[in-house]
């Protein structure tokens, strides 16, 4: 999928307005003014608002804005189950953010939620993986495919029995790769030109 694509209207979910939002943080000034800041580090960490004010506003909304929706529909919300729904949301954000794998983490329970490992790659590739909570909306935005075929590629690597060492090595390759190509689309995205320079030429200007 080329670049450029990822960036087509391909429908909005009423469900689940972040994914759009967040796919929209990544193109043009809203991106080099507001979203870059989140994507200082290719490697995410626990502390998730490490962003801009007004990104935390515009992703925020989503997080508060079931229990407001809720209590405006039935006149009834207990400001427990709001400190409960907004603890949780903060557990989601770190667990994404953390850069590990927990074994008790939700996506080993609920195989389509995002966590860690799909997060990170997103934070490497840049255009991929805008779900932070399920990742089915990836699928249906067809926002997950470099994603997709990176774990093929470790699938078909676990399959050729190699060494731990050696198969670390070429995960690594495979990592790298996909950090230059994400590069590459952070520059895209920020100054709105299409690089036709190699990966390296850029890298190492």
């Amino acid at each position: 999928m080329q670049h450029d694509e990822i960036y087509k209207p391909q429908g909005l979910s009423s469900e689940d307005p972040r994914v759009a939002t967040h796919q929209a943080l990544h193109s043009g000034l809203l991106y080099k003014h507001i979203h870059k800041i989140h994507h200082k580090y290719s490697a995410p960490f626990g502390l998730a608002e490490y962003a801009h004010p007004a990104e935390v506003a515009i992703l925020g909304t989503g997080t508060i804005a079931g229990p407001l929706l809720y209590c405006y529909f039935t006149q009834n919300l207990h400001i427990l189950t709001v400190y409960i729904w907004m603890t949780l949301r903060l557990f989601q954000a770190i667990d994404a953010h953390s850069g590990y794998d927990f074994p008790w983490s939700l996506q080993h329970i609920l195989p389509f939620w995002s966590g860690a490992d799909h997060h990170d790659f997103h934070h490497m590739a840049f255009i991929n993986n805008f779900s932070t909570s399920f990742r089915w909306w990836d699928t249906i935005f067809g926002t997950d495919e470099k994603y997709r075929q990176y774990r093929a590629r470790v699938k078909a690597m676990k399959k050729k029995n190699v060494d731990k060492e050696e198969f670390a090595k070429l995960e690594q390759k495979l990592l790298e790769q996909v950090e230059r190509e994400g590069i590459v689309a952070e520059r895209e995205a920020e100054t709105g030109v299409k690089t036709t320079l190699c990966v390296y030429c850029i890298i190492y200007a």
